[in-house]
């Protein structure tokens, strides 16, 4: 059973409640900045992206298996993360007799990533425009 991204603990919330919990001290970590992500406006997606958000957002069902499976980030574009933390979505891509290479990448609630080219470059969906 897969946990959906949006309701997982967000970053080291799970350690820091744990630590206040038990007590003692929260030693904390700088992740690594992206190589190279961009931003897109929401309203900028194609239409297909977003109907996978919406399909995200409702839990499913997604059109394939891989759908909502973790992404490892081997690339190491986007912030470096601990395994699960990102899980990738397909975005349909019309004509294409396979995936495609559109994908959404989720992070936590307020990380959407759009990729149009497999993972060589990502940019951070802004839902404000």
């Amino acid at each position: 059973m897969r946990i959906p991204p949006r309701i997982a603990l967000i970053g080291g919330a799970a350690a820091l409640l744990s630590t206040l919990l038990v007590g003692g001290t929260v030693a904390t970590t700088a992740t690594a900045a992206p190589l190279a992500v961009g931003d897109i406006c929401y309203s900028d997606l194609p239409s297909q992206a977003h109907d996978t958000l919406d399909l995200i957002d409702a839990g499913g069902p997604y059109p394939y298996p891989q759908d909502g499976g973790v992404f490892q980030n081997r690339e190491g574009i986007l912030p470096q993360e601990s395994t699960g933390y990102y899980h990738e979505y397909t975005v349909e891509t019309p004509g294409s007799p396979d995936r495609g290479a559109r994908r959404i990448v989720t992070g936590n609630e307020e990380q959407d990533y759009y990729t149009a080219d497999h993972y060589d470059s990502f940019d951070l969906v802004d839902h404000g425009c």
